[in-house]
């Protein structure tokens, strides 16, 4: 199949790419590949919007119908500890953390509002059709994508019912597949993208909607937190959003740089959640929905090159999230806005593509990144100095010092043997407030055809047993946040084992594993998990 332009991901990044697109020339042939069931199934965000970049690309979306109804009317920032709180006076936060002019939304609802929007444009949307290959032409420039065979069972033999993959090829490829894309992460290494830059970082990302009684509830309300549980040296945080329909987002943040094995994200998210100031939000209601993914927090130090011959990197498959604002929805739908200016350009003056990077570095986008760029290294000092500094950073000097600092080590680089770092007892969920991975696994709706190859590579299958066990206490078990990593006893020795219908993809164990020997690919179209308005 022949197109203009093949877009891979339909996140905010890749509509917003199609439809300035065809706003620019609606003759253009368009299409989006999927791997979601639908559009918005694999979303998953706070959210607290901001309409900037949309206010540029559909000015009139309140007369749309854009599902952006829920205003925010008031801002706390609590520090927490294990039995108290400190709230911190707004008017001392940062202007970047500052969200009085911004939406309460679900960005797997605007996903779906802008999908329509781009279908009366003419755009094809092709959801449960995952790219599972790049092509290329034989001067190595890229040709366009395949998609991933259907209907193959574990050893790879056809099933009854098995479709072949199909072939797009296009002009130019843009890959908005969000963070830690499969895809992108094979342009990177083949193309030398991160040249010079440092190593990317990450967080991984918890939410939870609950619904709660009216009186715990105060539409437009935004709440941050930091501190407690966790200590001085790991960072994290967490927000709570009063919604619409008396509903609460509830998440936690964490950076996958922490150093303890024996850390679960997942727990510390649940013990979270048992503080005195945040149980009396959620007591008496009734959580409904579910969601764990990774987010990219490197900033610009670890921005890698955004183009190569015949394709694009934007949004977060490259990591345009601006993370001391805590948002990214608004960067990634800028960088598309730029990269279908530039592709409009290189398709009909046959201009460059490299041109791309030099427009998105004069965009507002790439200021924020900017004046942003050292909050996130700072807290390698731990939380307070980090606070401290990222105050004395954003506001005295508005992001402007005259140095950038720098991010020192993967995120897979910074375990520490599990023999010197402290066991974690947590408590045990009580199912009221804290839950365990089985019960919250099965909100996500998450779903994988039975028999099909399991899409968790190992490079080396006896590396977890006889190397990570060993050394880590095999964290596996506890950085996925759905329980796909066990270590199981089988006729009194240890077995490695991958429930990989379980996976949510929300790619942790493809940054965290300390020997990079976990490998995410793209499962049968359709899979994973199914969101409704996370």
């Amino acid at each position: 199949m022949e197109y203009d332009v093949v877009i891979v991901g339909a996140g905010p990044a890749g509509l917003s790419t199609a439809i300035k697109l065809k706003q620019l020339d609606q003759n253009l042939n368009v299409c989006i590949l999927e791997k979601g069931s639908e559009v918005g199934a694999h979303i998953l965000s706070g959210n607290v919007f901001e309409t900037k970049a949309l206010d540029e690309l559909l000015p009139k979306w309140k007369e749309l119908g854009a599902p952006i109804k829920t205003k925010v009317s008031k801002e706390q920032f609590l520090f927490l500890g294990k039995n108290k709180s400190l709230s911190w006076p707004t008017w001392l936060l940062p202007s970047v953390q500052k969200n009085h002019k911004n939406y309460i939304i679900s960005l797997a609802n605007l996903c779906r509002w802008l999908a329509e929007q781009a279908e009366k444009l003419n755009i094809e949307i092709f959801p449960g059709f995952p790219a599972s290959e790049i092509l290329y032409k034989e001067d190595g420039s890229i040709k366009g994508v395949a998609t991933l065979d259907m209907g193959l069972d574990k050893t790879g033999n056809k099933k009854e019912g098995y479709q072949e993959g199909m072939e797009l090829h296009a002009k130019v490829t843009v890959f908005a597949e969000g963070c830690r894309g499969h895809l992108g992460k094979q342009l990177i290494k083949k193309y030398d993208l991160d040249k010079g830059k440092n190593p990317q970082q990450y967080g991984i990302g918890f939410k939870e909607i609950w619904e709660v009684n009216e009186k715990q509830h105060e539409e437009g309300l935004v709440i941050h937190t930091a501190g407690w549980p966790l200590d001085n040296k790991t960072y994290g945080g967490s927000f709570v959003y009063h919604a619409e329909k008396k509903q609460i987002y509830i998440g936690y943040v964490i950076g996958l740089d922490y150093q303890n094995p024996h850390l679960s994200p997942f727990d510390e998210f649940q013990r979270f959640k048992t503080h005195k100031d945040i149980i009396k939000m959620l007591e008496g209601g009734k959580r409904i929905a579910f969601g764990a993914r990774a987010l990219i927090e490197g900033g610009i130090q670890s921005l890698p090159k955004m183009y190569m011959p015949g394709g694009l990197l934007i949004g977060c498959d490259a990591g345009t999230l601006n993370m001391p604002k805590i948002k990214g929805s608004h960067t990634a739908m800028k960088s598309g806005i730029v990269a279908a200016e530039t592709i409009f350009e290189h398709i009909r003056n046959k201009s460059e593509l490299s041109e791309y990077e030099k427009k998105f570095k004069k965009s507002w986008a790439y200021k924020e990144l900017f004046a942003a760029r050292n909050v996130k290294p700072s807290f390698r000092w731990g939380l307070i100095l980090g606070i401290l500094f990222t105050g004395l950073d954003q506001i005295l000097f508005r992001g402007k010092l005259p140095f950038t600092l720098k991010h020192k080590h993967a995120d897979h680089e910074t375990l520490k043997p599990a023999n010197q770092t402290k066991k974690i007892e947590y408590p045990k969920p009580d199912g009221k407030i804290s839950f365990d991975k089985t019960s919250s696994v099965y909100l996500t709706g998450t779903n994988h055809t039975e028999n099909q190859p399991v899409h968790l590579k190992l490079k080396d299958s006896n590396l977890p047993i006889n190397y990570t066990l060993q050394k880590f206490d095999e964290p596996a078990q506890r950085y996925c946040p759905v329980g796909v990593y066990e270590v199981q006893m089988e006729n009194e020795n240890p077995k490695f084992v991958i429930n990989s219908q379980n996976c949510i993809h929300c790619k942790t164990c493809d940054i965290k594993e300390p020997s990079q020997n976990i490998t995410w690919v793209v499962p049968e179209g359709g899979g994973g998990p199914r969101y409704g308005n996370m």
